[in-house]
């Protein structure tokens, strides 16, 4: 290990980015740390110890710039359902990632944030829970797909020139009121599915009016198990894996003890705040992705639950500078 140690991370500006950046220059216990921030189209303010770099992940000549003397690297950037650029972004650019990483002579540790869309998040029906160990199973579209292939050439790094990596595997990450706007019936719902969608637009404007909130059932009229993961214990574990033994060339599922039972928030709201809840038929299963590996060989233990994820999103509040960003994957 040398003594000065330079993390890159990619992806800096979002909700993980922004976050880990945060904690790896407040906590006394990364002070050995140098930040070195790569932003695209968006781009944050230089400090001591943040560096920033500018410029696309797909570009080998700004990962080469970006990649000098860094010793470790957090690669978070992605692109979601955007078949023109995916490829550039996330696979290209993966790619110069590791070719920057294998020739590097300072380079120690490799952290990809992968994503529970690698085997097939509430899309499948599972048998059981899903654990590291099961095959990849993405469910149709190009992100999805990524995040297959970006574990898997990951992998072949371990395979082919003993690369020191890991992949923390990430189901939706929560932070603010995400979780919130993700029960909207209204244009504001933040991710999927659509609610407002599903039961037309008199409906919608109705329980937008009475602050309904949906409970998802699957084909069968359960209350569906989703799996989440608050962006602070996300980041927990990022820092737990730093540099840590157990971590080499493994893959964890870092997410919630528990899924989401929307039955279960449902009657939370109902029981604290009052708030109404209908049933809502999805064409999505429950699944359960089991934390235990990260667990058991780093120590590592999440600190959302599911009344502290519902609390946390309906106490924030937001700053008239703290614009909300409305996604729906296209």
């Amino acid at each position: 290990m040398t003594s000065t140690q330079r993390i890159l991370v990619t992806g800096a500006t979002g909700k993980v980015g922004q976050t880990a950046i945060r904690r790896l220059l407040d906590d006394p216990a990364y002070e050995r740390f140098t930040v070195r921030a790569l932003c695209h189209n968006r781009t944050l303010p230089a400090e001591d110890r943040l560096e920033v770099v500018r410029g696309s992940i797909a570009d080998r000549a700004v990962v080469d710039l970006a990649m000098q003397d860094v010793t470790h690297v957090l690669h978070l950037a992605t692109s979601k359902e955007t078949p023109d650029t995916i490829m550039d972004v996330a696979i290209k650019g993966l790619f110069w990632l590791l070719e920057a990483a294998r020739t590097s002579p300072s380079f120690e540790q490799f952290i990809l944030i992968g994503g529970d869309a690698a085997v097939g998040h509430f899309v499948y029906a599972h048998p059981g829970p899903v654990t590291e160990a099961q095959p990849h199973t993405p469910y149709p579209g190009c992100y999805a797909l990524s995040k297959v292939l970006e574990e898997v050439m990951l992998e072949q790094y371990y395979t082919q020139v003993d690369l020191n990596g890991c992949c923390l595997r990430a189901p939706w990450i929560m932070e603010k009121d995400d979780f919130k706007y993700q029960l909207s019936f209204g244009e504001d719902v933040f991710g999927g599915p659509r609610w407002c969608d599903l039961v037309g637009p008199e409906r919608a404007a109705e329980y937008v009016r009475t602050g309904t909130i949906p409970v998802m059932l699957d084909p069968d009229g359960q209350p569906v198990l989703r799996n989440f993961v608050h962006v602070e214990d996300l980041v927990n574990a990022i820092l737990i894996a730093i540099d840590h033994p157990a971590a080499r060339q493994q893959t964890f599922n870092i997410c919630m003890d528990e899924p989401v039972n929307y039955r279960a928030v449902a009657d939370y709201l109902a029981q604290t705040r009052d708030v109404p809840s209908v049933d809502i038929v999805t064409p999505y299963h429950s699944n359960w992705l089991d934390n235990t590996k990260a667990k058991f060989l780093l120590g590592w233990r999440p600190v959302y639950d599911l009344p502290r994820l519902i609390d946390a999103a309906w106490d924030y509040q937001r700053a008239p500078d703290d614009p909300r960003v409305i996604w729906y994957p296209g």
